[in-house]
């Protein structure tokens, strides 16, 4: 019995490492949403699963790099914005020079954006050029067969 069970987790564990699934991605408004068996990658994520895929992994840390300035650069802009908007509401004389360099850096932010876009994309594509349809479409199914006084468990593809 303990042979049997041995066995048959060790088959699921090397079937479940070898079950290696795509990237999924799908466009939604401002980028792409990634996901891998129906749960949402962040950017860590995807990160961690590239890892052993080297020019996937460049890329996306690369694009991780574009994200962080980009936020950087649109959070000054958003500030810099906000402040005479604020400012005129409150009753005060706003000095609209800064939302005109607010709006410069929210502008200067929309190529760094699209460099995260296309790199992210980029290496979602090379991981996935990497995974064997094989393996993609592998999904073992067990099944627990009982039969008068025998028991025993069952795989099917």
């Amino acid at each position: 019995m303990k042979k049997v069970f041995l066995t048959i987790l060790l088959s699921v564990i090397a079937f479940s490492s070898i079950n290696a699934q795509k990237i999924e991605m799908k466009k939604v408004f401002g980028g792409y949403k990634f996901s891998q068996n129906d749960k949402e990658l962040s950017l860590n994520q995807m990160q961690e699963v590239m890892k052993n895929n080297q020019e996937a992994f460049d890329l996306v840390k690369s694009a991780k790099s574009n994200q962080t300035w980009g936020m950087i650069l649109s959070g000054i802009g958003g500030g810099l914005i906000g402040y005479p908007i604020g400012t005129a509401i409150g009753g005060g004389n706003p000095k609209w020079v800064l939302a005109g360099v607010g709006a410069a850096f929210i502008v200067a932010t929309i190529p760094i954006i699209k460099g995260f876009n296309r790199k992210t994309k980029k290496a979602v594509e090379l991981y996935n050029a990497n995974q064997s349809t094989v393996s993609s479409n592998f999904r073992p199914q067990f099944n627990l067969n009982i039969k008068g006084m025998s028991m025993g468990i069952s795989m099917t593809f």
